[in-house]
């Protein structure tokens, strides 16, 4: 066997004269008669243009070369020089050839459905991508995002562990609790009628290690939800997962973002610097979101105090309204020179966009040096002067009003302001802006359910001086939580948690769990809370989506290695499928199929 003494991307022209041995794949084949011939090898390290010259001798080899097609897998011996033409500057490997004189077939390729080409993937469609995985991931793109993806986690078990933490591996096989998304269930063979659910956080389990006393865990864990995959989500994810003990919310920021700096100092070379934090309220009420997007330099501003001198009927309604403690409101943007960047086309398209957020429109003026023009001006002129100054507005700017109860306002506006930042092309893609969200709410009231529920999970401690709002006032209840935001997409989130018996009864009993079901869920966790818990908290970084950022892809499909379908299907091994009769019999099991309407 011909063992390679090179990868494909290692030959230099200082390597000139000696004898290399390279293994790989044929990725381009180029037959010039005359006994001469040219091939790329191609592996995980790159090309390498290998040559077959009668003239250098070697029949026997130029003749089995002629055999070779694209993905033959080889190996290959000979001496290096010096390229005969023009070095290949678009190569690292560009100024030298190998002369081959030695070849052996490894094994022949059936012509491939698809090619490892960059140029050829994006003609391809994503399924057959995904059913022809292995040669998919051949494609330098995808080999350069899995080895990303590998340094990152390097990075993170050699950064924790300088910090002191342990790694350590929770189950895979738990006990279903069904808050949330919904759960993967697994029969327990040997317990019918029983089952195991596959975690979707090691949440409890790692609060249980700091109360068994490990102070400092980490775990590159596999997560589990049976809910829709999005473009940055799927069912079965990864997360950088850590605890820590006798810490406050301070202590865990500065922790985790000196991870975030040393992640994008090794892999990109940027220095990120010291990352700036706001209240979820702030984030809220200038960005319309809890992890604004800050390259985007559109802002919110609330204008409903101003708009109660207007008689306009669709700004009284929206004041009128209230919900969850919250007044209706009035909501404005400014676009600056948005009276030539916007056009009727595009505004009515807000219009119509915008009502998916269940909101009526959106209002649309453009500011003049004669005042506002078009669209609702005349519904604005009676606290014209009051507006001009609070957006800040200059002639040939637009403003874009949005009116209704403050969830759906705000929600709207917020996702307006995404989109012209992007229409109007606001926003510096090689920009990185991180931020701290801090500071949330505790609950958020459900009006069907008529209840308190957990914004973040029911484990979340709330700050410090907020214990007292537990009983007295809910809904104004700030909680220890924090979120690490990098242009607008959250790469991390997690909170100091509750490690008072008495505290989480309370806050169990806030959002409609009763003492029994607390047992019969949690009763492990309350068990540990009542042998000496220490104060701890922690957070979950999104290995996926921490990896897309870092690569500059949207599709988190791009940075797993076999990842599932929008439908939630593996194509390439043919998952989910059927499995034997025995096996649903043994489990004590019987299938009965339900037709869905």
């Amino acid at each position: 066997m011909i063992k390679r003494t090179h990868t494909c991307g290692q030959p230099r022209a200082t390597d000139a004269g000696k004898t290399v041995a390279l293994n790989g794949w044929v990725n381009t084949y180029r037959d010039q008669g005359r006994g001469l011939l040219f091939i790329d090898l191609r592996d995980r390290d790159g090309l390498c243009q290998v040559v077959f010259d009668l003239e250098q001798g070697h029949p026997d080899v130029v003749q089995a070369a002629r055999a070779l097609r694209r993905e033959d897998v080889i190996g290959v011996r000979g001496t290096l020089r010096t390229r005969a033409g023009d070095p290949n500057p678009k190569l690292a490997t560009g100024e030298v050839e190998l002369v081959a004189e030695e070849l052996e077939i490894f094994n022949k390729a059936e012509n491939p459905p698809i090619l490892p080409d960059e140029h050829d993937a994006e003609k391809i469609g994503e399924e057959t991508r995904l059913k022809y995985r292995y040669i998919d991931l051949r494609r330098p793109r995808m080999q350069h995002i899995l080895r990303t993806r590998s340094k990152v986690t390097k990075l993170a078990r050699d950064y924790f562990a300088q910090n002191g933490f342990a790694e350590i591996e929770t189950p895979l096989l738990i006990k279903s609790t069904p808050e949330g998304a919904r759960d993967f269930i697994v029969p327990a063979r040997l317990h019918p009628g029983m089952w195991y659910a596959l975690p979707q956080s090691p949440q409890l389990f790692k609060q249980i290690l700091m109360v068994a006393g490990f102070d400092r865990y980490i775990q590159v864990c596999k997560c589990l939800r049976d809910e829709d995959p999005r473009a940055d989500r799927q069912a079965e994810f990864s997360q950088i997962d850590l605890e820590m003990s006798f810490v406050d919310r301070e202590d865990v920021m500065a922790m985790m973002g000196g991870f975030a700096r040393a992640v994008w100092q090794d892999v990109l070379g940027r220095d990120i610097g010291e990352i700036p934090r706001m209240t979820w309220q702030e984030a809220m009420d200038r960005f319309g979101i809890d992890r604004p997007d800050l390259r985007n330099p559109l802002e919110i501003r609330d204008v409903s105090d101003l708009v109660k001198a207007s008689e306009f009927q669709v700004f009284q309604q929206a004041l009128a309204k209230r919900r969850a403690g919250r007044d209706g409101c009035v909501k404005a943007i400014r676009v600056p020179g948005g009276a030539e960047r916007l056009t009727r086309k595009m505004t009515d398209g807000y219009t119509e966009w915008v009502k998916q957020f269940r909101v009526g429109g959106v209002a649309v003026a453009k500011f003049t040096a004669n005042g506002f023009d078009t669209g609702v001006a005349k519904h604005l002129e009676p606290f014209k002067d009051a507006l001009v100054a609070r957006l800040g507005l200059v002639p040939g700017d637009s403003v874009l009003i949005v009116a209704d109860h403050w969830d759906a306002a705000t929600k709207a506006l917020g996702e307006l302001r995404i989109r012209l930042g992007r229409d109007l092309g606001m926003v510096d893609e090689k920009d990185w802006r991180f931020l701290w969200v801090v500071d949330f709410p505790m609950f958020d009231w459900d009006d069907e359910g008529k209840r308190w529920v957990a914004m973040h999970h029911p484990f979340t401690s709330p700050n410090p001086d907020q214990f007292h709002l537990l009983e007295k006032d809910p809904g104004g209840c700030l909680s220890a939580g924090y979120d690490l935001v990098v242009n607008g997409s959250e790469i991390a989130g997690g909170s100091i948690r509750i490690h008072r018996m008495d505290v989480q009864e309370k806050v169990f009993k806030l959002i409609g769990l009763t003492q029994e079901d607390a047992e019969l869920k949690f009763g492990f966790l309350l068990s540990a809370l009542r042998h000496g818990a220490p104060p701890h908290g922690g957070i979950a970084f999104g290995l996926d989506r921490l990896v897309m950022h870092l690569v500059g892809t949207e599709n988190i499909r791009d940075v797993i290695a076999f990842p599932k379908t929008q439908s939630g299907g593996d194509l390439m091994i043919d998952a989910p499928g059927p499995i034997d009769p025995q096996q649903v019999e043994d489990c004590g099991m019987r299938v009965t199929m339900i037709e869905r309407a």
